[in-house]
């Protein structure tokens, strides 16, 4: 299977995927044990979730799983989080601070490295080459890198998550007409919570990517599950009805946003 599946559009909008994928190889998966195997940290159905709202928009997403190597860490293995509970390159537990290997089955240096060049990497080739069209052709690019997680995880947070984590660590990664706007359509969707630069601040593919003086800004949302599930625990079925309905239109209203952004702040740069 190819480690990352793309379709090209023709916004200035790029929707980035790296933890929606269920693929493990035979080879790791016989190593994880029951836990492991459960794929409990998946970003469960956020590409259908977000399919189809802004047609032009790009997708780039990674079809193996976190669990193989996680798109979302710095491939040289430093920590996002120092301090703070987190995962890793190759995460040894789950959310929940449990192990997901095997006993001696937990990949070492070596499995790690084979694992960079195998599917890390490639995706990375990949999203920095539809940034980079895109920022050809219309002179700015917005990554909008798209997350979900579970609501209550005392391992990773106190309490019950926001149901709109915004990232852009700290100011950083796009500009701030940008985080704005992304902020405003949150705070005024009837029902919903939001937060921005919480306890996500936007992993290593916004902090990597977002570069608002040479015209690529990033975002990161991070969405409590709650928002799009029937359920939070397995089988982490996808909610059809009026929630995710709801859902979906404020996600469709942030990426218009997006969109005319990117055009306004590329016309004033040009």
């Amino acid at each position: 299977m190819t480690p990352v599946e793309i379709r090209r559009g023709s916004s200035p909008v790029i929707l980035a995927f790296p933890h929606v994928g269920a693929y493990v190889p035979e080879d790791i998966w016989s190593r994880l044990n029951d836990e492991g195997q459960k794929l409990r940290d998946t970003d469960w159905h956020v590409d259908q979730l977000y399919d189809g709202l802004l047609a032009s928009a790009t997708m780039v997403r990674a079809t193996f799983h976190r669990y193989v190597i996680d798109a979302n860490r710095d491939p040289s293995g430093q920590s996002l989080y120092p301090g703070q509970n987190t995962t890793g390159l190759v995460p040894l537990t789950d959310f929940d601070d449990q192990p997901i290997w095997r006993d001696g089955e937990a990949p070492g240096d070596a499995d790690i490295a084979t694992r960079l060049e195998a599917f890390h990497r490639p995706y990375h080739a990949a999203l920095a080459a539809e940034i980079e069209r895109v920022r050809a052709e219309h002179g700015i690019a917005v990554l909008y890198d798209c997350h979900s997680i579970r609501s209550v995880c005392p391992f990773l947070f106190e309490g019950k998550l926001p149901d709109f984590n915004i990232g852009t660590n700290d100011g950083l990664t796009c500009a701030p007409e940008i985080e704005t706007a992304v902020r405003e359509t949150c705070a005024k969707a009837d029902g919903y919570t939001h937060v921005v630069n919480g306890r996500f601040k936007g992993g290593w593919t916004t902090r990597h990517y977002g570069r608002p003086q040479q015209g690529v800004h990033a975002i990161q949302m991070e969405l409590a599950q709650a928002t799009h599930l029937a359920s939070e625990s397995p089988p982490f079925a996808y909610e059809k009805g009026d929630k995710t309905h709801r859902m979906r239109s404020v996600l469709r209203e942030i990426l218009e946003e997006l969109q005319t952004l990117a055009f306004e702040l590329a016309g004033k740069a040009g």
